[in-house]
């Protein structure tokens, strides 16, 4: 299948590992050249220094704080500086610390919301204005299964996330007649070090083996399995191709079947 993404400008936020970097080399095979970003300098270096190694295409990397608007502002506009263009965004940021309700503070409700939902706000005053100058964009935000579930001990994140559906549709209508869609896609238990850590807090709170917190998910799915990084990325890629030219405004579950809702 041709996805028509070879030569496209993509930007993956918070990609030097798990789910983002997973996107950043989905993409990169398909021959779309990258402007990835995260915390870390260091980091973010080597992911773009090993995917120039794999992949024939330009790679842009730069350390950037997701929650600072002069940060990713400066960010887009050193991406159009080099490539002229920016046709895919996709918003991605860690996970709020595991706590219950009663745990919580108010500072943590607030970082939550700035990292989880503010984030996804801050990269599309940026990049929806060049999509739709252009008449062309891919606007794809990464949050979680628990938009549709909540899931035990997040409530940090199941509410911070839990905005970005209305965010999606609001968006896709706005931008719509320009030709830009917007779309927010949901992974649930997948293999990265994210898992790994919520694995660990789980186990301490319910002594358990964080090898007995993996299997339990699993057994919640109905594929009986965690996903691999690249089965997630791979639907990214698809929305973010040519061929998903008339998907938008949808919040895509991709979890091995956890979601048992009809919606």
């Amino acid at each position: 299948m041709n996805t028509g993404l070879a030569g496209r400008v993509a930007l993956v936020a918070a990609s030097s590992a798990g789910l983002g970097r997973a996107v950043a080399e989905g993409l990169a095979a398909e021959g779309a050249h990258l402007a990835l970003c995260s915390r870390h300098a260091d980091r973010i270096e080597a992911t773009a220094r090993e995917i120039r190694e794999r992949f024939p295409i330009h790679v842009k990397a730069g350390a950037v704080n997701v929650t600072d608007p002069a940060a990713v502002e400066g960010f887009v506009a050193a991406v159009l500086s080099e490539f002229s263009r920016l046709d895919i965004c996709v918003t991605n940021a860690g996970g709020p610390p595991s706590k219950t309700f009663a745990t919580t503070t108010l500072d943590d409700w607030r970082q939550a919301i700035e990292l989880n939902l503010l984030s996804h706000v801050i990269f599309a005053k940026q990049a929806l204005p060049v999509m739709q100058r252009a008449g062309w964009g891919r606007f794809l935000m990464i949050s979680s299964v628990s938009v549709k579930q909540p899931i035990e001990g997040l409530v940090l994140s199941n509410t911070a996330r839990g905005a970005v559906p209305g965010l999606t549709r609001t968006l896709a209508s706005e931008y719509g007649p320009y030709g830009v869609t917007v779309n927010n896609v949901c992974p649930g238990y997948t293999r990265t070090e994210r898992l790994d850590e919520l694995a660990k807090v789980q186990a301490l709170g319910q002594g358990i083996t964080p090898e007995a917190a993996m299997r339990r998910w699993s057994e919640q799915t109905a594929l009986r399995r965690l996903a691999e990084p690249r089965e997630f990325a791979d639907a990214v890629v698809f929305l973010a191709s040519e061929r998903a030219s008339y998907i938008t405004g949808q919040n895509l579950v991709v979890d091995g079947g956890f979601y048992k809702g009809s919606l």
